[in-house]
């Protein structure tokens, strides 16, 4: 069992996302930052869709009423057991009675906080994961406040008492070199043309690519809106039905200001569709925080598939060390 004890909002219960519902208009929810959420998972030793803590307004504290192992990855949010500190991306056994506090990192956006076993909250339309937007999941579909108990699932995990971390993504996944380099607050996001991309003239697709756009305060799990110098529009005045969208795809309504879709986004849309983010960078842009900087980068698919097998071999190695330190448990 664990408690909440304070939390800065937004912090719900997600799990790997709930999929194979959006034809009913369901969306997928679940980690704002996948890789985050399954780095976490493996380094307390559970299943790729065990449940976990998203935060993204920082303090949290919570204390926990049992033994367990916890894992905090995501941004560089520092973790604190009993007023000790932890670093970042960092795995260690918590007893009874102590209390966990994450305090507002120094670079990056959203933590994650896993615990062995998984959190336990009831399975909807086959996710534990809160969909805010349509009010279920998670702790009662909403987000967790003060007095909230959450119960856990139970792990071989907690044997182990090895406290140990993994280097984050930033450290162990190379981004493409730049011709025009990058200032310390704007992240490099790589991007595929996406159905409406030659409805734009040549023009408007370089100003796409070479405007630093920053994140308004206005973005949530929903979408992420930029706000930047160049105006995109259209050649021509384009008349959409709505059409399906996913997560990652980059929409311009009607006053040319990309907004970037997000886990809790809607399964369709009418603006025009002019980039996807590639699977591969979809961590980079949970990890920019409000007030910083985005420039996109349109690569193909080649070169997409090959940024996925890199987060691919990244996860491996972890794996690899992780089940090395989980091997007598």
């Amino acid at each position: 069992m664990m408690e909440i004890l304070s939390t800065g909002g937004l912090t719900t219960v997600q799990d790997a996302g709930r999929r194979g519902f959006r034809r009913y208009g369901v969306g997928i929810s679940g980690p704002l930052d996948a890789l985050a959420a399954q780095v976490g998972n493996l380094m307390v030793g559970n299943a790729p869709d065990a449940a976990f803590l998203e935060v993204v307004i920082f303090p949290l504290r919570v204390q926990f009423k049992q033994t367990t192992r916890i894992a905090v990855t995501g941004s560089d949010a520092q973790m604190e057991v009993d007023g000790q500190r932890c670093p970042p991306w960092w795995s260690v056994v918590v007893q009874p009675g102590q209390i966990v506090t994450l305090r507002a990192p120094q670079s990056g956006g959203v933590a994650y906080v896993c615990v062995a076993g998984g959190i336990d909250v009831p399975v909807v339309l086959g996710s534990r994961c809160t969909d805010l937007k349509a009010g279920f999941g998670g702790l009662d579909g909403r987000t967790l406040r003060k007095g909230d108990s959450l119960s856990l699932l139970p792990s071989r995990a907690v044997n182990s008492t090895r406290r140990f971390g993994v280097f984050p993504p930033c450290a162990g996944i190379p981004l493409p070199e730049m011709e025009a380099p990058l200032s310390d607050k704007t992240t490099l996001v790589r991007v595929l043309p996406a159905a409406q991309w030659e409805s734009f003239s040549e023009p408007t697709r370089e100003q796409f690519q070479t405007c630093d756009w920053q994140i308004t305060p206005d973005s949530n799990r929903i979408g992420m809106r930029l706000s930047g110098d160049a105006q995109l529009k259209p050649e021509k005045a384009v008349e959409l039905l709505s059409h399906g969208i996913v997560p990652g795809v980059v929409q311009i309504p009607p006053q040319g200001q990309p907004i970037v879709m997000q886990c809790d986004a809607q399964t369709a849309g009418g603006y025009p569709k002019m980039a996807t983010v590639i699977a591969a960078d979809m961590w980079r842009l949970a990890q920019a925080p409000i007030g910083s900087r985005l420039r996109f980068q349109c690569v193909n698919m080649q070169q997409a598939l090959d940024a996925n097998d890199e987060v691919q071999a990244y996860l491996a190695r972890v794996k690899r060390a992780v089940d090395f330190l989980f091997q007598d448990v």
